[in-house]
């Protein structure tokens, strides 16, 4: 049990840590955020628990597909955020990225790699 506390206080740590930095540096916390600290802690977390290589190994190909159709919404809500307001600029954001994950998806089958 004190491994699984230890696990979710770094990573909420790391949360907050991005969102003070960014309160005081929108780069600075952009910067810290788009590194892939969540996926490196979670391969630790796979590492220290004995994990094959395999799985640690696929996390990080998944990770890496994954990531792509989450880009456009980094382009889009700023567009949308001044003209709809947060909420529904992070929910168009949110369907955007799913519809991209779909299309992905569909694209990266043809192409042998099975996302879903």
């Amino acid at each position: 049990m004190t491994w699984i506390i230890t696990k979710y206080a770094i990573t909420a740590a790391l949360v907050v840590l991005i969102s003070e930095v960014a309160k005081r540096s929108d780069k600075l916390g952009a910067l810290i955020a788009a590194l892939p600290t969540v996926t490196v802690l979670a391969m630790i977390w796979l590492y220290l628990e004995s994990q094959p290589s395999e799985k640690i190994g696929n996390h990080a190909w998944y990770t890496f597909w994954y990531v792509l159709p989450t880009l456009p919404m980094f382009l889009i809500f700023p567009f949308l955020l001044p003209r709809i307001g947060f909420w529904l600029s992070l929910l168009s954001s949110a369907a955007i990225t799913v519809t991209c994950f779909g299309l992905l998806a569909v694209v990266a089958k043809r192409f042998g790699v099975d996302l879903l």
